[in-house]
């Protein structure tokens, strides 16, 4: 696992934009796997600029997100399908038939199959995780087992707790999610997971510790040959982390 201090988060963003742009470079019809929240925002239009400024050429990239909220449907201002439009999609080449964020709303087996099958048949170059403040991954909540594979997720607490500042209310935020399974994060051929935000206490159990926890999935990145963690400086520090 390889970690990369940045001085602050627009230079994370940077940091994160050029390993995704390398990505695409070398493989133009790369599959990435994409996350959202707060945490990659920056990075996203980083690479938006890149599209319109330095001619990052995204017209036969394809994408699968990792996690959809149950109970939201795509044209919803708070689902990954409309976060991922507004924040990434409509700002850059990418044809929007070649990427994938599973459905929130309909038959949730169903939905879940069909994800399940994408994933299958996909190979993922580059896959970005944020990490949630008790080292959820996706939706992926801390438990004393993880799955493999596709599947729904009742939200923690904590994840609804942390959510309920995108939506009008608490009550208003989904208590279920569909997410892909730890082992689909794990077979991606890289991992990207930038680091933003109150993280402090994932950070110490993935960054101080060497124990592997389900409890803290994030520290299952510890077991992947490839994956690469951006932190800022000031949290490194407040952690105290020295590399």
């Amino acid at each position: 696992m390889k970690v990369l201090i940045a001085e602050n988060e627009l230079d994370a963003a940077r940091k994160g934009a050029d390993l995704i742009e390398q990505a695409v470079r070398e493989n133009p019809a790369c599959t990435l796997g994409l996350a959202t929240g707060s945490s990659p925002v920056m990075m996203y239009q980083e690479l938006a600029r890149r599209y319109r400024e330095e001619g990052l050429d995204f017209s036969r990239v394809h994408s699968v997100n990792l996690d959809e909220y149950v109970g939201l449907d795509g044209t919803h201002d708070q689902s990954y399908r409309y976060f991922m439009n507004t924040n990434l999609f409509d700002h850059i080449n990418i044809d929007k038939a070649n990427t994938y964020v599973a459905k929130g709303t309909g038959d949730v087996a169903a939905n879940l199959k069909e994800f399940n099958e994408v994933l299958d048949r996909t190979e993922i170059e580059i896959q970005v995780l944020g990490v949630g403040p008790d080292g959820h991954l996706g939706f992926n909540e801390p438990g004393a087992y993880l799955v493999d594979g596709a599947h729904e997720e009742t939200l923690e607490e904590s994840t609804i707790e942390a959510n309920k500042r995108f939506f009008a209310s608490k009550e208003d935020v989904p208590t279920h999610a569909v997410t892909m399974g730890m082992g689909n994060i794990m077979r991606a051929k890289k991992l990207l997971m930038i680091v933003g935000g109150n993280k402090k206490e994932a950070m110490k159990k993935l960054l101080l510790d060497d124990k592997i926890d389900p409890r803290c999935p994030c520290t299952f990145l510890r077991l992947h040959r490839d994956a690469t963690v951006i932190l800022t400086k000031a949290l490194a520090d407040e952690i105290g982390y020295q590399g």
